[in-house]
């Protein structure tokens, strides 16, 4: 099974502060490992809602693009993982080992992907 793994914003992330070099290392390390174990996809992280767009559809009216920032961080992802897993039981525990640069109330949220 697939899982996608989405690490939620936070006003440092969507303030373009970016982790540590120290934090980046030991994420590789972490991302090393799971490519290591055939878990790994891909891992990505991604720019800061100001530099993107939403397109909302409403009816049968042209759609409309909708440019960033947007307001609520906590609905923001800044970073996934698209991870082969077991279970879902299985891939939580594996992101409990996640470094996690945002070890004060970091969230990350795990879904399977419809197969």
């Amino acid at each position: 099974m697939r899982f996608l793994v989405m690490v939620k914003a936070s006003p440092d992330s969507e303030a373009g502060v970016g982790p540590s070099a120290e934090e980046l290392q030991t994420m590789a390390k972490f991302n090393e490992q799971l490519a290591n174990d055939g878990r790994i996809v891909f891992a990505e992280g991604l720019t800061r809602s100001s530099e993107g767009v939403r397109v909302l559809f409403e009816g049968k009216a042209e759609p409309k693009v909708i440019d960033g920032p947007f307001a609520e961080t906590k609905e923001l992802v800044a970073g996934v993982w698209l991870l082969n897993g077991e279970s879902l039981e299985d891939v939580v525990a594996l992101m409990k080992r996640a470094p996690n640069p945002e070890a004060k109330g970091g969230v990350i949220e795990i879904r399977p992907v419809a197969e």
